[in-house]
């Protein structure tokens, strides 16, 4: 019973990750190519929302960006790390800050996967009110920010059921 149980969260839990992973693997593919298409220029634009091919070789949100190899090396090690705990952590918890960090798992393998292949991340999605730009960011960032949005609601609210005691 228990190995039916293990095998049937591991096929969900994988296949979520998956999912995550293809999704932003096909956006990042398809917005590469529409970019070689028009060489460069925007791809869509309107009022709230362009879509234009940016190229970050830092972490979330292009901090840290830099030319230095070796610091691009290290920062990546560092985040292989990072993906590794946050199994560790995955294998350790259950509901629903299980499916917060398998969430988080998913956008950060589909951001690994492109700073081991490409050497940058890429990022397209750029929100804006008038001439206010937020950061540009890909659907990897997306599920990462959603992960963390998760697990900060679930704290508050064990912080409150705690404080009810």
């Amino acid at each position: 019973m228990i190995i039916k149980n293990i095998g049937k969260n591991f096929i969900i839990n994988l296949s979520l990750i998956l999912l995550i992973f293809l999704l932003d693997r096909i956006s990042k593919i398809y917005v590469i190519h529409l970019d070689k298409k028009f060489l460069g220029s925007e791809i869509f634009s309107s009022k709230f929302l362009n879509i234009h091919l940016f190229w970050n070789e830092g972490i979330a949100f292009g901090l840290f960006s830099f030319n230095d190899k070796y610091f691009y090396n290290i920062l990546t090690f560092f985040i292989l790390i990072i993906i590794l705990l946050i199994i560790f952590m995955i294998i350790k918890s259950d509901g629903f800050k299980k499916y917060s960090l398998l969430m988080i798992l998913g956008g950060a393998i589909g951001n690994v996967f492109d700073r081991i292949f490409y050497k940058a991340v890429p990022d397209f999605i750029d929100f804006h009110v008038g001439d206010f730009h937020w950061f540009i960011f890909n659907i990897a960032d997306v599920f990462i920010t959603l992960g963390v949005i998760l697990m900060i609601i679930l704290e508050f609210a064990d912080i409150n059921k705690e404080q009810k005691l």
